[in-house]
């Protein structure tokens, strides 16, 4: 049980915490005691890579059409909306089967809409931002699988300080624009915002090494086989983040041109 605290606690994808993951498997043990000879199934690495492609082809159609029905409705109504879905998930991850769809088809208006965004104002971005994240994306997959970077508890423990140390920023930036107030630097053109964009470039794709891992950490502990569609929607969070990052970051460039 301590091994398994231990890899719980490390996650820092703000879905994949650790009372969610425990309460999980203790949920499983549970079962498995006082039912006898019934098991509930368990959470296994090709369970959960299906149902990350499941959620990413689901995703992929909503944007499609919010990119071609484009509409601050469709954006927000998406983001909102995609929000509210992982808060609730967060809490009731046996729900995961039917809310991590429900997110993909949301999120997937929210990148839509952003995308037909930047398209509008530069040629090519969103290809450059697709192939971009995609690349990002197998790298980071190379590096894990190859055990270049391995996934060690104090490499953890880094990633979630940055994470965490990103989305205050995050926070300050929105609270500030209520009051018409822009934080200096986040996402500007020179090189102090370029350089900022590519540190939460770095830390966005560090969290996949975490997704990846914590796959593998998920069927080692037998998490119960809901978890694979709660850890497939991790994973597109991070995805998502990955590529509105890569996104703002082009435009930077584009500006500068």
């Amino acid at each position: 049980m301590s091994r398994k605290r231990g890899f719980l606690k490390s996650s820092s994808n703000p879905v994949m915490s650790e009372k969610v993951y425990r309460n999980a498997s203790s949920e499983v043990l549970d079962a498995d005691m006082t039912q006898a000879g019934v098991q509930e199934d368990r959470m296994t690495v090709s369970g959960a890579v299906n149902k990350s492609l499941l959620l990413g082809a689901l995703m992929l159609a909503t944007a499609v059409f919010s990119y071609i029905n484009p509409s601050p409705l469709f954006m927000w109504g998406g983001a909102i909306g995609g929000l509210i879905v992982v808060i609730i998930a967060s809490f009731k991850p046996r729900y995961s089967p039917t809310l991590a769809p429900l997110y993909a088809a949301l999120e997937g208006l929210f990148v839509g809409g952003i995308s037909a965004m930047y398209a509008s104002a530069f040629n090519g971005i969103v290809f450059q931002a697709v192939t971009l994240t995609m690349a990002v994306f197998f790298l980071m997959l190379f590096l894990y699988k190859t055990g270049i970077i391995k996934v060690t508890q104090k490499l953890r423990s880094g990633i979630i300080m940055a994470t965490g140390a990103i989305f205050v920023v995050y926070l300050l930036n929105f609270v500030l624009a209520m009051f018409g107030i822009n934080m200096p630097f986040l996402h500007d053109g020179g090189m102090i915002g370029i350089g900022i964009s590519l540190l939460i470039i770095g830390v966005a794709a560090l969290n996949l090494l975490l997704d990846f891992d914590n796959f593998h950490k998920g069927e080692e502990y037998g998490a119960p086989a809901y978890m694979e569609w709660f850890s497939a929607m991790g994973l597109l969070i991070t995805l998502v983040w990955l590529y509105i990052e890569i996104l703002r970051l082009i435009a930077i460039f584009s500006s500068n041109d």
